[in-house]
Parts: structure tokens; sequence; C-alpha cells
């Protein structure tokens, strides 16, 4: 049994609102980094020898870490206190933070996005169970929209971030910029965020949870991200891991075994949770009994979706506006900056709209204007596309995320009790971690597989390129995540391929446009179950009422 204690006064005061402006803090720092990243990849890709599938890890293994040790770190936060674990996983982020900036390749940059995965796992879950334990009422409902801004318009702020660091300074200072933020919100917790925990009755730590959900998770993204690099049966590269091998002609690829173990882990996870709530009254990392709320249930569904089309967009729309249009990272981070302006923007609104039409019809009016932002983006996709039609348009997608997001949290929260709120704030979290972790790995490999087609059909016709170098050009920029199209634009007709270069530069651009729309148009697709799933959340809330 687990019963709520806390050492203060249910009604807001002073100090509450300024933990959550701390909390804020914290929860910025994390946010951002889920997608700071992407608009400096181009650059990091160059800079570090990475190829896409290296670029797709260092994108999304922090998700791919987020998602593993939220339940474990939101049980930790209610046993051993959630200002405790905040502060700890703000010191870990940044020790992970220091690692990037001074990363030199692959294997170390992505190390360094697993610390700092470990440490963001800490932070999130305790910021929204805080939240959640500390305010009431009229109170409860400002916090969570002041969450609900944070996630979605930090998030689309990353990119602008991204590249005005990345211009004017260098790509490592993504990572550097967490420093004095987070010394601030240490300093800032310690002072403002009061000490909330739950008393658990039940013993254990749960660790054979933790290691199911972490093998389930990351054996299905790995199977995701290296399908196209080893091959989704046969394999067509070998794979090495700590000393072993397995080899290219091995039988099948490594790829669906993970796959398998990953799926057949997450089965076992599930079941285990059961037997562990039930059968032995032990804590459990997951409490099934929460997804027997409704609006519990369909909330994480609609959540899960959204994150995967949300958080693969901005994977592909940074590499296509810097390496097939040309873009600095500053620009690009401009362009998706308009997306971070709708946010905060609707999100701003969102508590007013959704006072007029209820928060779950708030969520499926934003994500429509989600859904029909990406399609519309996608349509007008090109290869001469204006970044500002790019960017008014992007706007509008940005307008539905703020509305959603803002209002998409506190119902899927409003009918659990605040003794299971660092359970149930840990489970959504997971689940929109995982969500991005998958969108990642989703949206990369349909780009990839788009590539390989969309890439020999542009350079087709140009006949002064034969078709063995065809096939090269096609790799190179298939591998390097459309960078090899900026080496040839800088070229010029001074490279290689001669007088051909501008020719082949225009019709690999052309190509990545296509293999960017196909993205985009799977992306809506998510979005709209998003919002089939926001339309069941909708009707459970008003049987519930």
């Amino acid at each position: 049994m687990t019963t709520e204690s806390t050492d203060f006064e249910p009604r807001a005061d002073r100090r509450a609102w300024i933990g959550l402006g701390v909390l804020a803090a914290g929860l910025s720092m994390i946010v951002v980094d889920g997608t700071i990243v992407g608009v400096a990849l181009p650059v990091i890709i160059t800079d570090l020898d990475l190829d896409l599938t290296d670029a797709q890890w260092v994108n999304s293994v922090y998700s791919v870490v987020f998602a593993a040790l939220l339940l474990t770190a939101g049980r930790l936060g209610d046993r051993l206190g959630r200002r405790n674990m905040f502060i700890l996983g703000v010191l870990v982020f940044l020790t992970g933070s220091v690692l990037a900036a001074l990363a030199t390749n692959a294997t170390s940059l992505i190390i360094a996005r697993v610390i700092q995965g470990v440490g963001g796992a800490f932070v999130l879950p305790t910021t929204l169970s805080s939240v959640n334990a500390t305010f009431r009422g009229k109170d409860r409902i400002v916090a969570f929209a002041v969450w609900g801004a944070v996630i979605s318009g930090m998030a689309a702020v990353g990119p602008l971030l991204g590249g005005w660091l990345t211009t004017y300074f260098t790509w490592p200072w993504i990572f550097i910029v967490n420093i004095p933020i987070g010394i601030a919100v240490i300093i800032g917790a310690l002072y403002a965020v009061r000490e909330t925990k739950a008393t658990i009755t039940e013993p254990g730590l749960d660790v054979d949870g933790l290691l199911l959900s972490a093998i389930g998770f990351g054996g299905v993204i790995f199977a995701l991200i290296e399908g196209q690099s080893l091959g989704w049966w046969k394999p067509i590269a070998p794979f090495s891991v700590f000393g072993l091998e397995w080899p290219a002609d091995a039988p099948v690829s490594v790829v669906p075994v993970v796959g398998a173990i990953g799926l057949a882990s997450l089965v076992l996870f599930v079941v285990w949770e059961r037997h562990r709530a039930r059968g032995s009254h032990r804590s459990a990392i997951l409490d099934l009994s929460l997804f027997s709320v409704p609006t519990f249930s369909w909330g994480n569904l609609t959540a899960l979706t959204v994150a995967i089309g949300e958080f693969g967009l901005l994977l592909v729309l940074p590499l296509f506006l810097v390496n097939a249009l040309g873009l600095t990272t500053m620009g690009a981070g401009l362009v998706l900056a308009a997306m971070a302006l709708g946010a905060f923007a609707s999100g701003a609104a969102a508590r007013h709209v959704a006072g007029a039409i209820g928060a779950p019809k708030t969520v499926i009016l934003g994500l429509a204007l989600e859904a029909v932002g990406v399609v519309v983006v996608a349509l007008f996709i090109s290869s001469t596309v204006s970044p500002w039609l790019l960017a008014v348009l992007l706007a509008v997608y940005g307008a539905g995320l703020g509305l959603a997001s803002a209002q998409l949290t506190g119902t899927v929260l409003a009918d659990i009790p605040a003794e299971k709120s660092g359970q149930g704030s840990a489970t959504q979290s997971t689940v929109r971690q995982l969500g991005a972790a998958l969108g990642s790995a989703v949206l990369g490999a349909v780009l990839s597989v788009s590539l390989a087609q969309n890439l020999s059909d542009s350079l087709e016709p140009v006949t002064a390129v034969p078709p063995p170098v065809q096939e090269q050009l096609v790799t190179a920029t298939r591998d390097s995540a459309g960078g090899t199209i900026s080496g040839l634009r800088e070229q010029g007709e001074e490279g290689k391929l001669g007088p051909s270069g501008p020719e082949v530069t225009t019709a690999l651009s052309e190509g990545f446009g296509d293999s960017t729309r196909t993205a985009l148009f799977v992306a809506s697709g998510f979005l709209a179950l998003g919002l089939v799933s926001a339309t069941a959340l909708n009707a459970r809330s008003r049987k519930e009422t």
C-alpha cells in the first residue's frame, strides 16, 4: 500500500510557485536536449565522420535510455524523495553533457548521450509528480498547463538554439550550455522545491522489471535503427560488440533476432509486473492497475502515437533544410523556430480554450492542426521550396502542438490519485520517450529506404555521370544523411564531377526532398492515429463525468 506524505500546506504559496519555476527550468534543459541535437546533426556528421545509423543512435539513444529508466526513476522518487532524485538527475545529466561536448567520435558521443539519458530519466518524472503532489484544485490546472507548455514549447525551441550555437560557436556548445543552467537549477531546487515522497509498504525495488524493460525497449529500437545497415532478414554486414561478432554470412541477420528478444522481453515484463503486484504483493515499477482508468489508457496511447510523429519530424526536417535546401544551421533553426512560436502562443491560450470546450476537445483540436500542418508541409516539400513558406506552415503545426501538449498531460493524470502520481507521471513520460525513440528509428528507417529509390530515380536522367558513379553517389548520400549534397554544392564545377557537379547536386536534392515528403506523410499518419485515440479519450472523459 502507498500513502502520500508532504510537509507543506495544500494551498500553493509563493515558495511553491518559485519551486514550479525551478522544476520548469530543469525540465526545459532535458527537453531541449532531446531536440537541440537534430539541427546540429549535419555538422556533427561531417565533423565526427558519422553515417546515418550513427546519427540515428545519437538522436535516439537519449530517448531509449530515458524510456528504459523512467518507470524505475519515478518509483525511486516516490520512495527516496522527489527533490533528491531531481537534483541527482541534474548532476548526472551535467556529467553526460560535459562528456558529449568532449566527444571525438561516434562511440564517445553515443556513450555521453546514454549518460544524459540516465540523468534525464530521473529529472522528468520527479518534476511532474512533484507538481501533482504540490498543487491542488485550480492551482494544479495552472501548474499542469505550465508543465505542458514547457514540454511542447521547449521541444520546439531546441532546433533554434541548436542552430544558433552551432553557427556562432561550435556544436559542442549545444551541450556546454547545460552547465550554468544546471548549476542554477540545483541551487534553486535546494531553496524552493519542497521534498515530497510516498510511504511505500511493498518490499523490493523490482530489478528484474527494470532489466526486462531495458532489454525490451533497447532491442526493439536496435532492430528499427540497424535494419538498414545490417539487413532486415538476410545479413548484409557483420555486427560485433564486446568482442563477439555476428558474421555477414550467417543464415539470418542479427536484427530480427534482437528485435524478437526485445518483443519477448516486453511481454515478459508485463507478465512479471502483474505477478509481482498481484501474486507476491511486492513493489512493481509499473502499476498495471493504472490502465484500468480509461482516461489514463487512452491518453497514453495518444501520447505514444503523437510522440512518434512529432520527434520523427524533428529528425528528418533539419537534414532536409541543411543538406537538400542548402540552409545554414542557423537558417534551419529559424525555420524550425516557427514551431516554437506557434506552440508558445497556443500553449498560453490552451487553458482558456480548455475552459470553453474542455481539455479532451482541446487535445483533439491541437492534434487536428498538427496532422493537417504536417500534411501541408509534406505537399510543399521540394528542393526549391521557400524556407519562409515552410516556416509559416510549421507555425500552424506548432499551434496544434501547443494546444495538444498543454492539455494532454493533465487529462491523462486527471483521474490518478496523488499517492500514485509518481507511477502515473513516470508511466506517461516513459510512453512519450518511447514514442520519441520510435519516431527517430521509424522515420529514420523510412527516410533511408526512400533515399535508396528516390536518389537513384533522380540521378537517372543525368547521363553525363555513368551508372557505377551514380550508385556510389546514392550510397554516399544515404550513408551521410545528405551530407554529400552539401559537399558537392560547395565544390560546384571544381569537384571531381566537373561541370556535372551542379546538375548532380540538384538531382540529389530533389531525391532527398522526395524522401523527406514520404517520411512526413508517415509522421502525419501517426498523428492521425493519435487523433483517433484522442477522440476515444474524449468519449471516455464524458462517461467519467
